[in-house]
């Protein structure tokens, strides 16, 4: 009867193991069919899966541990609590400080953790992790994916001792089979997901781009084009897959040859603006870029054309060009239009003021006080217009970007002294005191010596104008990168509001004082302009009735030598004179006949021998002949004869030891006449002076 009662227990115990496997299986099975699991959401899964497991093996906790990205820890991501039915996650184990827990975890199918192994794995989670929880039985399941363990699933008892069966343990190994296939079939979905995605995002760059898309394979047989593309071809999709795409793009010779490059990889993408031909047979102007897209191989599979249409582009560059053809033809037009007028009022300005210096001087007879007013103020009126026509001419070769400079040191005390003698006389007319104050580390400054003076000349002289009574300082300072020339007066004043007008040309403040004050507004916007062309500025600070500062910088030019050239120039040495002034001859050559009498009719008087020759082809005879000491020679005269009479001229023997001094209407007649070596002569611009003119004379033949 005991033994009936034995063989009744062991066939419980079997009967319950065995219903216990069953259930097991039974929730593979479910794991397998569930819908959940199938679509690949690892988070509900991971949450069913620990669920699910917790119950079958009557556990208190469950959970999914996996590696983080560099695998030197593990995380909890998902851990379900039987007790108090809820998910939990967050905890993290570092691989570092349980090395022979993890070493475990890599090598075997399960792990078992208690208190009655007590080997080595027990020890380094007992303080830190079982005892904390109360946990005194743990079996855990690597999951493998990849070939390699990629976490753990984790099964935590509480309470007593728990002996776990080889039937529990391969369902746990199980679990973490599911659980790694879970992770598989996620990383699947979010891949075509992704996939998906970004097919959708090209698709619709491809449909809305404004920009024309074009795909072909290798034969460049159209697969696909978008419908700005259509548009621009004026054909539909259907219309042009199958055909060939270069049978639209106009070919240039050298085309072959560049896809070739393409295809053979040699150029990763190619660029050029080609015509497409429109279905109604327009053209249409593009620019073109073809890339080679590869395959799953890497070998080309795909040509992808990108198409901007620029046809307007093309047309308002055309319409620039046009612009820009009419401008240079104004401009030479406007250039050729002041250098007549230039020339045209010299010529007479040549008589009025030689007329007027002649008479100043009485050397025909005196003249009473009213007629001497009457001759200065016919002699300033020219200087005045002679000026403006200066500045008319400066304003338009730098606008046409024709300015030269001529740079070079310059000793900064003799600008400064020949700016202020320049305009002494006006500042002592107005009874200002005219004062400058240099820097004493100011020595010399880089830049055009005629320039920088007609700057500071203009800056001085706007000074002057503008200031009734006071006085005008000229201040010279060091800066870090430059040398600043300061221009600062007592007078008027300038409102803020004013600033933006003041250096555009032809423009004064306002018509009150373009009535008090004469002036053609060119100045200062000339000064800026020169300023700018040495790389400096003009700066203003001004209050309305307070005065005005007028700051003219100019950089340093660290290419240039700063060295001073103290080579002595001394003329005379080069031509010596004879003692004899009653022996002196002048060969006056100059083309416009009454400026040459006035000048032969002062220079005689003043006892010089002139002869006066109007015409190149009498230059050699008179030379020969007359056998003179000096030769005033018209540039004019030269330029208006052939390039061969002026090389004669200029290379002839008996030039070589007489002094040649050169009357120009401007530099730039100087520059047209490549066979006269400039540096070797000196030059008077006209109207000539008569005081600069003696001054030289009395230089070169004293």
């Amino acid at each position: 009867m005991q033994l009936a009662v034995v063989s009744d227990s062991k066939q419980e115990i079997v009967q319950i193991k065995e219903n216990e496997q069953r259930k097991q299986i039974q929730t593979v099975v479910q794991f397998a069919r569930s819908k959940t699991f199938q679509k690949g959401n690892l988070n509900v899964t991971l949450q069913e899966i620990t669920e699910v497991a917790a119950k079958t093996l009557s556990v208190e906790r469950v959970g999914v541990w996996l590696y983080n990205q560099d695998f030197s820890a593990i995380e909890c991501i998902n851990l379900y609590d039987l007790s108090k039915k809820e998910y939990i996650s967050g905890q993290t184990l570092l691989k570092a400080s349980y090395p022979n827990y993890f070493q475990s975890l890599a090598i075997e199918r399960s792990l078992v953790v208690n208190d009655a192994i007590n080997d080595h794995r027990t020890q380094e989670l007992t303080a830190s992790y079982l005892e904390v929880f109360g946990i005194t039985s743990l079996l855990d399941a690597p999951i493998w994916l990849g070939g390699r363990v990629v976490g753990v699933v984790c099964h935590e008892h509480f309470g007593e001792m728990r002996q776990w069966t080889v039937e529990e343990e391969n369902f746990a190994s199980a679990i973490a089979d599911y659980v790694a296939l879970a992770i598989e079939i996620s990383d699947r979905h979010i891949t075509q997901d992704a996939l998906r995605k970004s097919e959708a995002q090209f698709r619709a760059i491809f449909e809305r781009s404004s920009i024309g898309i074009g795909l072909t394979d290798m034969k460049a047989q159209i697969v696909d084009i978008n419908p700005v593309l259509c548009q621009m071809l004026g054909y539909s999709r259907e219309e042009v897959c199958g055909k060939c795409f270069t049978d639209y793009i106009s070919h240039q010779k050298g085309d072959l040859e560049v896809y070739k490059q393409l295809v053979s990889g040699m150029r990763d993408r190619i660029e050029i603006e080609r015509h497409f031909r429109h279905k109604n047979g327009q053209l249409v102007w593009t620019n073109l870029s073809i890339s080679m897209i590869p395959g799953n191989n890497g070998t080309p599979e795909f040509f992808l054309a990108i198409i901007e249409d620029i046809t307007k582009r093309k047309q308002t560059e055309l319409k620039l060009r046009t612009s820009q053809a009419a401008a240079e033809a104004g401009n030479r037009a406007k250039s050729q239009f002041l250098a007549t007028m230039s020339h045209e009022l010299r010529t007479p300005l040549n008589a009025i003021m030689g007329l007027s210096q002649l008479l100043q001087q009485e050397m025909i007879g005196s003249l009473n006080e009213k007629q001497q007013e009457y001759i200065s103020y016919i002699y300033s009126s020219g200087e005045h217009l002679l000026e403006i026509i200066n500045d008319i001419l400066d304003l338009s070769k730098i606008e046409a970007s024709k300015e030269e400079l001529n740079l070079s040191p310059v000793p900064v005390a003799d600008l400064c002294n020949y700016a202020l003698s320049s305009v002494c006389d006006q500042a002592q007319e107005k009874g200002l005191q005219l004062i400058s104050e240099i820097d004493p580390q100011v020595n010399t400054c880089i830049g055009d010596t005629r320039r920088i003076k007609q700057m500071l000349i203009n800056l001085l002289t706007n000074a002057i104008k503008f200031t009734p009574t006071g006085q005008v300082c000229l201040e010279i300072k060091k800066v870090p990168e430059g040398i600043t020339f300061t221009v600062a007066d007592t007078g008027i004043g300038i409102d803020s509001n004013q600033f933006q007008f003041l250096f555009e040309p032809f423009k004064q403040l306002d018509s009150q004082l373009n009535r008090q004050y004469e002036g053609t507004g060119l100045g200062l916007a000339l000064t800026r302009k020169l300023a700018r062309l040495h790389g400096g500025d003009v700066t203003v600070v001004s209050k309305l009735g307070e005065g005005s500062r007028f700051t003219l910088f100019l950089p340093d030019q660290v290419d240039l030598i700063a060295e001073i050239d103290t080579v002595d120039e001394d003329v005379t040495k080069l031509h010596p004179s004879p003692s004899n002034l009653n022996k002196k001859r002048i060969l006056l050559a100059e083309q416009e006949q009454n400026t040459g009498i006035l000048l032969q009719d002062y220079l005689q008087i003043i006892g010089y021998e002139v002869e006066l020759i109007n015409t190149p082809d009498k230059f050699l005879e008179k030379l020969i002949n007359f056998q003179p000491n000096l030769i005033l020679l018209d540039t004019q005269l030269l330029l208006d004869s052939d390039q061969g009479l002026r090389q004669s001229l200029m290379q002839e023997d008996e030039l070589q030891d007489i002094l040649v001094l050169l009357m120009a209407i401007n530099e730039n007649d100087l520059k047209e006449l490549p066979e006269i070596q400039t540096d070797k002569y000196d030059y008077l611009l006209k109207p000539i002076r008569i005081v600069q003119l003696e001054s030289i004379l009395m230089q070169h033949l004293s």
